[in-house]
């Protein structure tokens, strides 16, 4: 695929790189009882796209006369009609030809302060513009009801409520390494409401099961997002995958109605135990990560009540004991996490 950055922005099909076309892959996502996602940077225009040269200039961020461009792509201004209107023909025509109901709108340069057209100053431009953008969101949604948004945004480096109040998901981050992630899946709902945390997890054939596991679990503690390949798995893995995304479907709606809490505080970068509490009149949900390589005892103060193992199917590995201070955990050898229901005294 070579270095393709700089020719975004036509937002095309390459018909190349389907066979049989783009759309007889998304009839067959779709004839599965699937939906159909595509991902858009819809802000950016790369210097070498062939639409680059199709609006005017002051439908760009520009500064000192010139065109702003980061990372060889130039970044549009959304009160310029020219600009939205650009942006309305991609959703547009992925919504209608592909049948896409949810995009993943993405953001990954850094335009600087902002842009000086129109604009007492660049700070006025960016303002403009974001608030032109948040605008088209809107609208955008109000012609395709029935659309999904996520605001990617780098992997949350744009995540604020300004954005999140007009969008459904956000990416909590492009974290790649699945040990990493839990104390970012567990502080994410600090600032983002449980329902719109959208946690990767990325099965691999080189996992264990109980790595695999740990990665769902993430998943699990906010709206499940799976990748890697998961044709390639083992038929353990694949399992497990089931497993969550059976009990994830069951649980998500619910999410609307919780409210976090952190038995133990908010995590640390280098913790080995994290947990993070989702509360709700119906239930409290524990997401419990243990990334030690040696069994540990944990315990979760102020946690009354029996707990019960959502997920991975309970094994007894791990051996839980209510007390009067709280929950009381033994880990096993090795990484490891867990999903827990507390089913309180007198429930």
């Amino acid at each position: 695929m070579g270095d393709w950055w700089s020719t975004v922005g036509e937002w095309q099909e390459a018909d190349h790189r389907f066979t049989g076309g783009l759309r007889e892959l998304t009839d067959r996502i779709i004839a599965h009882g699937m939906r159909v996602g595509i991902w858009l940077e819809p802000e950016v225009v790369g210097v070498d796209s062939p639409a680059a040269a199709m609006l005017p200039e002051d439908a760009y961020f520009r500064r000192f006369g010139r065109p702003v461009v980061e990372h060889r792509r130039l970044h549009l201004d959304f009160r310029h009609p020219a600009a939205r209107a650009h942006a309305d023909d991609a959703v547009d025509r992925v919504v209608r030809q592909y049948g896409a109901s949810y995009l993943k709108l993405d953001y990954n340069i850094n335009p600087g302060v902002g842009t000086e057209v129109d604009a007492t100053g660049p700070g006025a431009g960016l303002l403009g513009h974001t608030r032109a953008y948040q605008d088209w969101l809107v609208a955008v949604q109000r012609r395709h009801p029935g659309l999904l948004i996520e605001n990617c945004a780098s992997g949350a480096m744009r995540a604020d409520y300004a954005l999140l109040s007009r969008t459904h998901l956000q990416s909590t981050s492009d974290q790649q390494d699945f040990r990493l992630y839990p104390p970012i899946a567990a502080s994410a709902p600090a600032s983002i409401l449980p329902e719109q945390c959208g946690n990767w997890a990325y099965p691999a054939s080189d996992m264990t099961d109980a790595e695999t596991a740990f990665t769902l679990v993430t998943g699990l503690s906010g709206r499940l997002y799976l990748s890697g390949f998961l044709d390639g798995i083992r038929p353990s893995q694949s399992a497990l995958v089931a497993e969550a995304v059976a009990l994830h479907k069951s649980l998500r709606d619910g999410l609307t109605a919780t409210e976090p809490f952190w038995p133990l505080g908010l995590p640390g970068w280098e913790d080995d135990v994290i947990c993070l509490g989702l509360r709700s009149p119906a239930e409290t949900l524990l997401f419990v990560w243990d990334r030690g390589e040696t069994a540990t005892e944990i315990l979760l103060p102020g946690i009354r009540g029996a707990a019960r193992t959502l997920f991975p199917g309970d094994d007894g590995a791990w051996r839980m004991e209510p007390s009067d201070v709280g929950l009381r955990i033994r880990t096993t050898h090795g990484i490891g996490a867990r999903m827990l229901r507390i089913e309180e005294d007198g429930s």
